[in-house]
């Protein structure tokens, strides 16, 4: 095994998959698919704060976009003052616009750990693996809520999963208007440079994901045991409540500065 292999496993899977069992065993019942829930949302709560960052700092680039833009046609043919001036307004602005990326490469190993837990838990020879303190069940059943298996497809899940993405991806991206530059006439898309081009592509692009993601989301549910539908589902429902927590207090903060300002 080598070293990366090793810290993954020791760090990451073997305590996911411990904490699973773990679940499995204390519940009432034994019912893998609450067992898998409550791994869910816990994992979620730990990394509550690198996700609200990363919320944030998404919200945060959206607001500015505007700004953005309009810094980038005055100083199309000045790159360097363009640069200068982008910097000057994420100083103003207190807008990090790399911070949204870090928690999400932080979170990536631990998506995949997740991901191989609910993959190989329902094999008998994964219990080997257990800590001391944990019990070996023998076997984990897969049938959840007395009627899903969970160690196969489901296509309910897998909708679920397809829909609550596609509220989350909504939501995360704003109310915008699709015909946002409609107004704009001929000439001047063709007086657009090449850079500004690549960047309407781009965000044609990401409002496009808003139905890519439910469908690559339906896709990869219908390809692996309904016991990563399930969780997809968890952590995608506790995703859209911390967003709305966090939008609602940017909105109540917004309220209280425009008060103080009339004052």
């Amino acid at each position: 095994m080598n070293p990366l292999s090793f810290i993954y496993n020791e760090i990451l899977y073997y305590p996911l998959f411990n904490l699973m069992v773990f679940f499995y065993n204390v519940i009432p019942g034994q019912d893998i698919g609450v067992a898998i829930i409550m791994v869910t949302l816990l994992v979620r709560f730990v990394l509550y704060p690198m996700n609200s960052k990363s919320i944030k700092s998404q919200r945060a680039m959206q607001a500015i976009q505007p700004e953005m833009k309009a810094i980038q046609k005055k100083y199309k043919e000045d790159k360097e003052k363009q640069a200068k001036e982008l910097m000057a307004l994420y100083q103003r602005r207190k807008v990090n616009p790399f911070s949204g990326c870090v928690p999400l490469l932080v979170q990536f190993p631990v998506l995949i750990a997740l991901y191989h837990v609910f993959i190989n838990g329902f094999k008998e020879e994964s219990l080997a693996i257990l800590y001391p303190f944990v019990s070996n069940p023998g076997y984990l059943n897969p049938i959840s809520f007395g009627i899903i298996n969970l160690s196969e497809t489901n296509l309910c899940l897998a909708l679920i999963a397809a829909s609550l993405q596609y509220f989350q991806t909504k939501m995360l991206m704003g109310q915008k208007k699709n015909k946002e530059d409609g107004d704009k006439n001929e000439e001047e898309n063709k007086e657009k440079t090449a850079e500004e081009k690549t960047q309407d592509f781009a965000q044609s692009m990401t409002k496009q994901m808003i139905y890519i993601m439910p469908v690559l989301t339906f896709v990869f549910a219908m390809s692996f045991p309904s016991g990563l539908a399930l969780y997809w589902a968890v952590t995608t429902l506790f995703a859209i409540v911390q967003q709305r927590i966090i939008m609602r207090k940017k909105k109540n903060q917004d309220q209280e500065q425009e008060v103080e300002v009339v004052k």
